[in-house]
């Protein structure tokens, strides 16, 4: 369950001031489960593992009525290892998102570490998987910059069904503004049980004079008895890396279960042809609203020295097959 509270109005730096009062949540997940990769250089491996199907994290949301149509956000979330409780993403405070910003009418402001457009649109639309959970993940195959420093952004409201988002991550390189800088963004459609969206993304190397190009169109359907997921991207990597990616996907739900399936091709389009494809499977159960159980297997095979693996949304992973099961719990 979600707690709220209300953060106390600071009073006593001016005679009579007063701050106003804003509502803040604090919410998380706690993930964690065995681990058996195979197919590697390491041989088999098994461990146990925190955030498998969604990273361990605790996180303050909050959002403050301002007048006038506008409100005050903000999100502060920190990822952890459940298993040793050191923190995740390089052992950053706030490592999984930290960022501040406006809303009302017009749409949104937010400015900090975000995730960019272009992850949204694999997470919630080409991807069953949602791009970085469990085994089957897309993230294992298709490129996936996820979050983005220092980066502003803009999203719509939703009009007629139409929304957008446009971003641009300063890159924070001396004396070159375009050096490490990402931009992105999104459009899409939504009636209904269709959803439809194209998005881009480009991060420029620390010298700008090479960049890699992203470009994702996507769309699911709801039948009501599954959920259907398609996506197509076009990838412009650094030097002549050429690639493009396709994944198809379901989702299954049925009483307290849901089944998840994917298919992911990977066509490398340089004179070294290391493609690859991905079929993964998991099944999620549903002890209660924030309990589940889950499992997963994926196996990728490559092609002419290409060297995917198959990971989970806190591992890389160490070959080309893996099976997990494990327990996640929201709060």
């Amino acid at each position: 369950m979600k707690h709220s509270f209300i953060a106390i109005a600071l009073i006593g730096i001016s005679p009579g001031a007063a701050f106003a009062q804003s509502s803040v949540t604090i919410y998380g997940i706690a993930d964690s489960g065995l681990v058996y990769e195979s197919g590697g250089a390491a041989g088999s491996v098994t461990h146990l593992s925190s955030g498998i199907a969604s990273g361990s994290r605790i996180g303050f949301r909050g959002k403050e009525d301002i007048g006038g149509g506008l409100s005050a956000n903000f999100v502060m979330e920190s990822g952890f290892d459940i298993g040793t409780g050191a923190s995740t993403q390089g052992g950053l405070l706030f490592g999984r998102q930290s960022y501040v910003g406006l809303s009302g009418n017009f749409g949104a402001v937010t400015l900090g570490r975000q995730y960019s457009p272009y992850y949204w649109a694999v997470n919630q639309v080409a991807d069953p998987f949602n791009a970085v959970s469990l085994a089957g993940r897309a993230g294992n195959i298709m490129a996936l910059d996820s979050r983005v420093n220092n980066m502003v952004q803009y999203a719509t409201p939703k009009l007629s069904g139409f929304s957008a988002k446009v971003a641009y991550g300063f890159g924070g390189v001396a004396d070159n503004s375009a050096g490490n800088r990402t931009t992105g963004f999104s459009i899409g459609y939504e009636h209904g049980a269709l959803n439809v969206r194209l998005a881009q993304n480009q991060l420029n190397n620390a010298t700008a004079t090479d960049s890699t190009k992203n470009t994702l169109l996507a769309g699911s359907y709801n039948f009501g008895v599954a959920k259907a997921n398609l996506g197509y991207a076009i990838n412009k990597g650094t030097g002549t890396a050429d690639s493009d990616d396709a994944i198809i996907g379901v989702s299954v739900p049925f009483g307290a279960s849901k089944i998840l399936a994917s298919y992911i091709r990977h066509n490398d389009k340089t004179g070294a042809n290391r493609d690859a494809n991905q079929l993964g499977i998991g099944y999620i159960y549903s002890l209660s609203k924030r309990t589940q159980l889950y499992s997963s297997y994926a196996r990728i095979s490559n092609s002419n020295g290409a060297a995917f693996k198959v990971g989970n949304a806190t591992d890389t992973g160490t070959g080309d097959k893996a099976f997990n099961f494990g327990i996640r719990h929201f709060f």
